[in-house]
């Protein structure tokens, strides 16, 4: 930690930081930027947060501080509110636009987790206490007259778009498994698109997660260090088995479920990129334009929802903290939808010609 007298004598911030990644004996990441009370703030984050969620408020931080060219106590709510226009400004290329919202700048959810990331690293010094912050310069929001009518709740500074995820039809689900080559692939797909498991969950999954008994999945870490337990469906569990019994290195010096097949890492855990160039090589060969592991976790809870399975229990097996998040799939599932609106319709017709006759 930076002590008070050694605060005071900080360098100015350099005219570029840059993240650096290493591995601590123990093989957890280690992130840094290049600056004694940022990287301060990310080894506190790292034991709050996983490596990707780390990483992103690493070059978050980056160029908020390339950007302002301050020490993070002279920091203001001017220079906040300007790092946000600079970011939604056009970009150098201004004829490229998103298809998505139409415009040149970062997306909004870009900047709004460039400003979550600010604020939390201010919220951090405020608790240290010794680095000349007292308050946070990052605004809450925006106080008008509809925050006023709504019980004092400040209006976003950011205005986020509610963008529907895309899914996968079943055929194209069908495809993508069929271009699959090896039994492992396939599982770790099926634990996606029939378990609805995150891909830090698949690749997180160890030897006695596997409750092949009871056909369910014990997920240890979940987002927000939430623990689950879901069921999942027998085809996944009769393909895990073809892999375990196959392929699965029997020399592993690890329960990692999921492991390298070949070269020099044979029998080590699958990495983030590994599994991302699967699924890359998979879509091509399938000639599918998309399907992530995302997409494909999305996929089966719109298709559970489609099946009739109550939201509650679609919220439990996705491991939502609330059920507002689950609530999305309402919108993806189109026969929930269409059956409420046929309804609706039906019984305002029925008074329509019960006022007729």
């Amino acid at each position: 930690m930076v002590g008070p007298s050694r605060w005071k004598e900080t360098t100015p911030m350099p005219l570029e930081l840059s993240v650096e990644k290493s591995r601590a004996p123990s093989g957890e990441l280690i992130v840094r930027v290049g600056h004694d009370v940022l990287d301060d703030y990310l080894t506190f984050l790292a034991g709050r947060a996983r490596p990707n969620s780390v990483l992103a408020a690493a070059f978050d931080l980056k160029v908020f501080f390339t950007w302002v060219q301050k020490e993070p106590a002279a920091v203001t709510s001017r220079d906040v509110v300007n790092f946000i226009a600079a970011q939604r400004a056009p970009r150098t290329q201004a004829k490229v636009v998103r298809i998505s919202d139409g415009g040149s700048g970062l997306s909004a959810r870009t900047v709004a987790r460039r400003v979550s990331s600010i604020s939390g690293l201010f919220a951090y010094l405020i608790v240290r206490g010794d680095a000349g912050v007292d308050a946070s310069p990052v605004p809450r929001g925006l106080i008008n007259r509809r925050a006023r009518r709504n019980g004092g709740r400040a209006t976003p500074l950011i205005r986020r778009p509610v963008l529907l995820p895309r899914i996968l039809e079943p055929a194209e689900v069908d495809r993508l498994i069929a271009a699959l080559r090896t039994r492992r692939d396939r599982a770790m797909v099926e634990a996606m698109v029939l378990g609805g498991l995150r891909r830090c969950e698949v690749l997180g999954l160890r030897m006695g997660d596997l409750r092949a008994g009871e056909r369910k999945v014990f997920v240890a870490d979940g987002k927000g260090g939430r623990q689950r337990i879901v069921p999942v469906s027998p085809r996944f569990f009769a393909t895990m088995a073809a892999y375990l019994d196959e392929e699965r290195p029997a020399g592993a010096a690890n329960d990692f479920v999921f492991v390298v097949l070949k070269g020099k890492r044979r029998g080590e855990p699958l990495s983030a990129y590994g599994l991302d160039e699967i699924l890359e090589l998979a879509r091509e060969r399938a000639g599918l334009e998309h399907g992530s592991c995302h997409e494909l976790r999305h996929t089966c809870f719109t298709r559970l929802r489609e099946a009739g399975m109550a939201l509650e229990a679609v919220q439990a097996q996705a491991g939502h903290a609330s059920v507002e998040t689950t609530r999305l799939y309402l919108h993806l599932a189109d026969d929930w939808l269409a059956g409420e609106y046929r309804r609706a319709s039906e019984a305002i017709d029925a008074q329509a010609l019960a006022v007729l006759s």
